[in-house]
């Protein structure tokens, strides 16, 4: 059995706009996933997640796990069916961090990470989901799919 593992790092957007970013064409012999957040905000309350797709398009249910965050007084854990959701929901949120999403088995993905926004928070976002085929594409957005990003850089890096 011959293994040869190739690094790709994908081009770096932007997220000063819109209400979603979509990394496609990602090539089938994918077997982890890197979404690296570099200041990533939104002009809202809602939570960012990263969701999974094939063929068939973005996944949007299906997911299971949660995020977990600390704060200076408080610890908290939300479970999100939705994606995989890092912490931080508050408007000025400038998350920092990076999810790891590894093929397990066939179609079946999980997913790690770590956050922090360097001044009121860090934590940790895991989970896990079975798409429905071949993976393809990878999309960051926010829970309710309003809320408009409003700083910040993201971009993915794959390897097989």
């Amino acid at each position: 059995f011959a293994s040869r593992s190739r690094l790709v790092r994908a081009t770096a957007v932007a997220t000063t706009s819109g209400t979603s970013i979509d990394f496609t064409s990602i090539p089938s012999w994918v077997r982890r996933i890197t979404v690296m957040f570099d200041g990533v905000s939104t002009n809202g309350t809602s939570a960012v997640q990263v969701q999974l797709g094939d063929s068939g398009g973005v996944e949007t249910t299906g997911y299971s796990g949660g995020a977990a965050s600390i704060t200076s007084s408080v610890a908290a854990y939300a479970a999100f069916s939705s994606g995989f959701v890092p912490p931080g929901s508050a408007a000025a949120s400038l998350r920092v961090g990076l999810l790891t999403i590894v093929n397990i088995d066939s179609n079946v993905w999980v997913a790690s990470g770590t956050f922090d926004d360097g001044a009121t928070f860090a934590g940790i976002a895991q989970g896990a989901k079975t798409l429905s085929a071949t993976l393809d594409r990878v999309r960051l957005t926010t829970v309710n799919g309003t809320d408009t990003f409003d700083a910040g850089t993201v971009n993915i890096m794959y390897e097989g």
